[in-house]
């Protein structure tokens, strides 16, 4: 019984050590959100959720099932710091940028 407290112990510490970190809150301003927190080993993703019509932001762990539509996931230590714009906002900024610059 004691072997089996140990490795709980040993896989708890271990995977807050080496798991992902995210911040973490629900707030109106996603400025203000500087809490972080050690993702569980099941939650391989950090994510920012921004609820419309409320003005809030909600951010904190996820695993990668869930992600997409009103969830925007990404991967890395502390990557939801901010509200990204998402890949399709990027992909025109970008074509704007080269048909004004060749136009």
């Amino acid at each position: 019984m004691m072997q089996l407290y140990g490795t709980v112990i040993l896989f708890m510490t271990l995977s807050t050590a080496c798991g992902l970190r995210c911040y973490t809150c629900t707030a109106s301003d996603p400025k203000s959100c500087t809490d972080t927190k050690a993702c569980p080993v099941i939650f391989n993703r950090c994510f920012s959720l921004r609820v419309d019509g409320y003005n809030m932001v909600t951010k904190g762990c996820q695993s990668s099932i869930a992600c997409g539509g009103a969830i925007a996931c990404c991967e890395g230590d502390l990557c939801n710091n901010a509200i990204s714009a998402g890949p399709s906002v990027i992909l025109l900024l970008a074509s704007s940028a080269i048909i004004t610059l060749f136009l």
